[in-house]
């Protein structure tokens, strides 16, 4: 016959193997995101750049693409990208599997956070807990939409400009279509840049 203790102790553990059974479906918790502060700073750092992106984006014309509408569309939200990790200790990406430049091709967490994306056409934001480069962290993701305007350097193949044909032998980022999934936003918050310990 077991003890008291012993069957006091089953009785107390079902609830709390119930409660760890939880899928990773299940809504988020404190503890699958950052704290609030931390959490709005980057959402809306990166919605901001998003809206730089679209807004650059609307002044494309499509009819005279050439190194010099990537110098004033593309290369400044890369540049705001780099100086927004800089000012605030995080690493701010932006990724895609069908990546023009091979610095932009994801690391295995950001490809599968990436797929989630595809497989989840209505998720637009995702957190996990994660570990870069020994820095334990939090890691954003936020998906980048093909606007219409960016068909005339990511649309066809055939139809991509002179410039990109010649400078980017390798290039992946074609094919698209309007409202497709371009890319990722990835933002690395190492636990030291917050004061956020987990």
């Amino acid at each position: 016959m077991r003890s008291p203790s012993v069957l006091r102790l089953l009785i107390l553990s079902v609830p709390l193997l119930i409660v760890g059974c939880g899928g990773s479906d299940s809504a988020p918790t404190s503890s699958q995101t950052p704290s609030d502060s931390v959490r709005r700073d980057v959402e809306q750092s990166i919605a901001s750049l998003n809206e730089m992106r679209e807004s650059l984006s609307a002044t494309i014309d499509t009819s005279a693409v050439d190194k010099r509408t990537f110098k004033r569309v593309c290369a400044p939200v890369g540049k705001r990208a780099r100086q927004l990790g800089a000012d605030r200790g995080w690493e701010v990406q932006q990724l895609a599997t069908k990546y023009r430049n091979p610095a932009h091709e994801p690391d295995a967490e950001a490809r599968r956070l990436h797929e989630e994306f595809v497989t989840s056409p209505e998720l637009t934001e995702r957190w996990i807990r994660t570990t870069r480069s020994g820095h334990e962290g939090w890691r954003y993701a936020r998906r980048i939409t093909v606007q219409p305007s960016c068909l005339a350097c990511h649309g066809p193949k055939d139809e991509r400009p002179a410039f990109v044909k010649k400078d980017y032998p390798e290039d992946r980022a074609y094919g698209f279509e309007d409202g497709d999934l371009r890319g990722i936003y990835a933002v690395f918050v190492p636990d030291t840049s917050t004061g956020d310990a987990f």
